[in-house]
């Protein structure tokens, strides 16, 4: 029976940058086609650049990537289009990529399609209270090959959305700030944090694809920071931290490919 049903759909070309919105997309063992197919490196230190520490890569959420033609099967990474803060428009095949980025950026870095082994990024965690850390940067290891922070698709309900807007109506609470690939509406306002419900099942989405999922999203300074539409906003983490553990949305691996798209319904089976 259906729960849920698809009411957006993301893919983050490059990590940290902004994405782009999907009517439908293929979906196999990677995740959403082209999710996370590109990432910064930092030269001096090996570590994926990431939003996670602003003060190093806080600028990378001002910028935009989209494909210039679609991602394939099995990690193909299509040319992609990266739209900087000043308006200006780079290709990940430009001669002076790396050049332009550094630029932008403060720092060295390398363009990259090929995750190291053992990926590693840098997290600060703000000084709030019922997070794991306060006030310090971490080294966090990311899942093998890859430059997702844990897990391949990240879903989320407007249920859980509208819960922390009630709760605190002076932070904002726009889905931007999550980044989710699966945004869903479930019935009934009073069914608040809906997708916890679904953690250790398996979800059908449309007719094909079946997700597990695995767990709790958990939450960080990337949330707060700004970015085009959203002004820095500590109260956005600090709500999630209070009412929900730091947890908005929830994390899945992919058990069976296929297609969805928007207003594809969602079921939990078995």
């Amino acid at each position: 029976m259906s729960v849920a049903k698809v009411v957006g759909l993301w893919r983050y070309p490059v990590k940290s940058m902004g994405g782009e919105s999907c009517t439908s997309t293929g979906v196999d063992e990677r995740g959403l086609l082209g999710d996370r197919a590109y990432a910064l490196v930092d030269t001096e230190s090996g570590k994926i650049a990431s939003a996670k520490n602003p003060r190093l890569w806080g600028r990378l959420l001002t910028c935009a990537a989209r494909y210039a033609e679609p991602p394939g099967l099995n990690g193909h990474a299509a040319r992609v289009e990266m739209e900087l803060p000043d308006g200006s428009r780079l290709f990940g095949d430009d001669a002076d990529l790396e050049r332009h980025l550094s630029t932008v950026l403060g720092r060295a870095i390398r363009f990259s399609s090929t995750a190291p082994r053992r990926p590693v990024l840098e997290e600060y965690w703000p000084d709030i209270e019922d997070l794991a850390n306060r006030d310090a940067l971490t080294d966090e290891a990311m899942p093998s090959e890859t430059f997702f922070d844990c897990a391949k698709v990240h879903l989320l309900t407007t249920n859980t959305l509208a819960a922390l807007r009630a709760a605190e109506p002076a932070s904002s609470f726009g889905v931007d700030r999550f980044r989710p690939n699966i945004l869903l509406e479930a019935p009934g306002e009073e069914r608040a944090y809906a997708e916890d419900a679904w953690v250790g099942a398996n979800v059908r989405i449309g007719a094909d694809v079946v997700l597990r999922i695995t767990g709790p999203a958990p939450r960080c300074v990337m949330t707060t920071l700004a970015r085009p539409g959203w002004n820095a906003d500590l109260g956005v983490l600090r709500a999630a931290a209070k009412h929900h553990g730091a947890n908005v949305g929830v994390y899945a691996d992919v058990v069976r490919s296929g297609t969805i798209a928007l207003g594809d319904s969602l079921a939990v089976v078995p």
